[in-house]
């Protein structure tokens, strides 16, 4: 059995959650020696898709035509198309009948939660639905003093300044809005916001708000995941007031990174994250207000060994023994079984 990872379009998404979900499958597939491929001229059992361009459709309609098995991964719901870039709510119902449309031509479909595969079942999409983490190395993600040092000189924090961060695009269903406003409200904490949105893309009240932030608010834009990890391990609260996700790869980072974490109450997060127990969470501006100086200056008890301990259950090797078990249920007598391979004779060919 061979995987042909399809990366068609694949520089539009590099930079965002779906980017990442991409090279953890590759590294998913690593760890339980399957091989893979992301050259479209090597043969190949079983095609994985990850975004929702016409060119995914197309070659899951191509791939399933010459007797390949088709995996769709259901990043994006209609839910969280809403209140994401300009013009999203208006074409939210176009979008929920298209992302229908490409999961409805896989054989499979992956989702990252329970809650998200919940609300693909609702769309009427007569496929298997599978829920699986898009997963963390946990190798990578190590929190030290050195990367906690080497952000704060970077970026002249003093010592014992309390630093609340949080990552995303410039939309307003990830909260940016609420995060510029509670910056405001706490003067003496430095704010930073990683991420970048195009301009044109960013609706003109965000626009506005970023403009005209504060002095303790910082938007440094994109960064590589090394300088993303010394911004986790340079943090002393990480601030996730988004509104809507099918898992948040954010949140499964700072839970690795074992950084006290504060995220909005929603649905998503009701079972997987007990408030209290593994992070901490708000349900309104005034509880976010209430919690983060609670939070930085250790006035409730440290939810990260409890966190990390949740988190634990997202690692790599784990999401890919599962992957691979999904495989078998599926098409078990129609592909040959995937034989164990060291990494390095795993084929990783050119990106198409």
């Amino acid at each position: 059995m061979k995987v042909y990872l399809y990366m068609g379009l694949y520089k539009l998404v590099r930079m965002s959650g779906i980017g990442k979900a991409v090279c953890h499958q590759m590294e998913a597939l690593k760890e339980t020696g399957v091989p893979y491929t992301t050259n479209r001229g090597d043969e190949y059992d079983i095609i994985h898709l990850n975004t929702i361009f016409p060119d995914s459709y197309l070659m899951a309609k191509w791939a399933k035509k010459r007797g390949k098995k088709v995996i769709y991964y259901g990043h994006s719901t209609m839910e969280d198309f809403r209140n994401s870039f300009r013009g999203s709510n208006l074409f939210a119902p176009l979008f929920k009948f298209w992302i229908k449309k490409c999961y409805s031509s896989a054989d499979v479909v992956i989702t990252p939660t329970d809650y998200s595969r919940r609300l693909l079942e609702g769309y009427g999409i007569e496929r298997p639905i599978y829920s699986l983490s898009n997963g963390i190395d946990l190798r990578q993600y190590r929190c030290d003093e050195g990367r906690r040092k080497r952000f704060r000189e970077k970026y002249g924090i003093g010592h014992g300044a309390k630093v609340v961060l949080s990552v995303g695009h410039y939309i307003e269903r990830k909260g940016i809005m609420d995060f510029i406003e509670l910056s405001k409200q706490f003067p003496e904490y430095q704010f930073y916001w990683f991420g970048y949105t195009q301009r044109e893309l960013v609706e003109k009240n965000i626009q506005k708000a970023i403009d005209a932030a504060g002095s303790n608010l910082h938007f440094p834009g994109y960064v590589e995941q090394d300088e993303m990890l010394d911004a986790y391990a340079g943090s002393d609260l990480f601030l996730f007031m988004t509104h809507e996700e099918t898992e948040g790869i954010v949140m499964l980072e700072a839970m690795a990174m074992q950084i006290p974490i504060l995220v909005r109450d929603i649905p998503i997060y009701e079972t997987w994250l007990p408030d209290r127990e593994v992070v901490y969470k708000a349900g309104c501006f005034e509880e976010f207000v209430q919690r983060v100086p609670e939070i930085l200056e250790g006035q409730v008890p440290n939810l990260t060994d409890a966190a990390y301990r949740v988190v634990s259950h997202n690692d790599l090797p784990v999401i890919g023994r599962r992957l691979q078990e999904i495989y078998e249920e599926n098409f078990a007598g129609e592909v040959q079984p995937a034989y164990i391979r060291q990494s390095s004779d795993v084929s990783e060919g050119s990106m198409a």
